[in-house]
């Protein structure tokens, strides 16, 4: 379930009149719009207000057909809009004189703007109750202030006039992003004018009709949150199942042992090795034996495939497999950096201890990545062996892992055994995919 879809489709239906019935005894937008042109006059009077150039201007082109009783208009024919200035920086500090500060867009929330720790003793554009807008990169989020704040550049403060419902402006505002961003000018960073958000259309409801919108999209943005929570909840849950999965896998718990196969020890005097000493604790079911990752692979150095970050192209011949959580980094067509996969391979992440299962020829992406090539007679079972150690190992941030997976110790079990185990592994994944796919 695609909840931002979601979301923009209840917003659209809002501004378009679709969301709640029309009340014909509803007092109609066009005196709602006079009495605003009333106070817009004697706000310019007292030289609270500049009058607009495009001030009552008509609309010849409307975006699309309104309700009866509503009115196409201008943003700044509605509301005083107010551009950030900045104050000097001597006067910006952390403490709790003077007014709060805002810069950009670090303190905003899904709706009311958090508090800023940074305050100012010589306040220029303070205001109160108003949208603020990021008027600079990230051009178009909208946040509501319900207290006096002062604003510096990156932000405009839109502040409704004739009691037009903020919510509703704010709804109506966060729609208004792709309009910004189209309009937005700037090389080193996008930003929009004062006229740009002036000129922007609006398509105004009765007065008592725009809190009933509001109303309703408050409540049904609710259970969109809510479907979000449980999403995530379920995410966890799905995440918890794999895990548990890998865990019963590589206990021996997820499949029957069969006393007839040939034991996981004799698969290892096969390849040159024996079962590690030193072994933890735990007891392995019949047939399995304990060994480390360097009894059952070898790594492959990956410098002479390697190409640098810049040299990732997004279409190519080849490949380029590299540590990130992306699956294929993007491709190149260099045949000389190509590493030839007989069988598969595993890549670990050294800095990420992200794991991939790589069948494929392809072409090493960067620093990090450790390329492990099993020895002969082992399974896919290799790759979720792995997989499941990647999660306990320590997570060190951004420094190696590979050392401390070396140091693990893995269960083995027989070659046939192994087989089992992979494809109840990949059943039970398949489902979890399915569960997740549909969140």
């Amino acid at each position: 379930m695609n909840t931002k879809q979601i979301r923009q489709k209840i917003l659209d239906l809002a501004i378009r009149g679709e969301l709640v019935r029309q009340d014909s005894t509803d007092e109609p937008a066009s005196v709602l719009l006079e009495r605003i042109r009333t106070e817009k006059e004697q706000l310019i009077k007292d030289k609270k207000l500049k009058r607009d150039k495009k001030d009552n201007e008509p609309i010849d082109e409307v975006p699309f057909e309104l309700p009866e009783g509503w009115e196409w208009c201008r943003l700044g024919d509605i509301a005083n809009i107010s551009m950030g200035q900045s104050p000097k920086g001597e006067t910006v500090m952390r403490n709790s004189n003077g007014i709060e500060f805002h810069q950009g867009k670090i303190y905003f929330t899904d709706k009311y703007i958090d508090k800023s720790p940074f305050f100012t003793s010589e306040p220029t554009k303070i205001t109160s109750n108003s949208v603020l807008l990021c008027v600079r990169a990230p051009v178009g989020e909208v946040n509501l202030v319900n207290r006096e704040v002062c604003i510096g550049r990156g932000l405009c403060a839109i502040e409704p006039l004739g009691n037009i419902s903020i919510d509703f402006c704010f709804f109506w505002l966060i729609l208004l992003k792709d309009y910004f961003n189209e309009n937005s000018t700037g090389s080193t960073f996008s930003s929009i004018s004062g006229e740009i958000i002036r000129n922007a259309f609006i398509p105004l409801p009765p007065l008592a009709e725009q809190h009933r919108i509001a109303q309703k999209v408050e409540r049904l943005l609710t259970i969109v949150d809510t479907i979000e929570q449980l999403q995530e909840e379920l995410k966890a849950l799905v995440k918890q199942a794999r895990n548990q999965v890998l865990n019963y896998a590589i206990a021996g718990k997820l499949t029957h042992q069969d006393p007839n196969e040939e034991p996981a020890e004799e698969l290892l005097k096969r390849i040159g090795k024996t079962t590690a000493t030193d072994t933890p604790y735990e007891k392995l079911p019949k047939g399995w034996a304990w060994c480390r990752l360097g009894d059952i692979t070898k790594t492959i150095a990956t410098k002479p495939y390697q190409i640098l970050q810049s040299e990732i192209e997004k279409n190519g011949d080849f490949p380029v497999i590299s540590q990130s959580a992306n699956y294929i980094e993007g491709f190149s067509s260099d045949e000389t950096k190509v590493l030839k996969v007989e069988d598969f391979i595993i890549v670990f992440g050294d800095h990420t201890r992200v794991v991939k299962y790589i069948d494929f020829d392809f072409i090493v992406g960067a620093d990090g990545v450790k390329v492990i090539l099993p020895n002969n007679n082992l399974s896919k079972y290799l790759y979720y062996l792995i997989l499941n150690a990647s999660y306990k190992i320590e997570n060190r941030g951004y420094s190696r892992h590979f050392q401390l997976l070396q140091k693990e110790f893995f269960p083995l079990p027989p070659l046939q055994e192994q087989h089992r185990i992979v494809q109840k592994i990949e059943t039970y994944f398949s489902f979890l995919d399915t569960i997740e796919n549909s969140l």
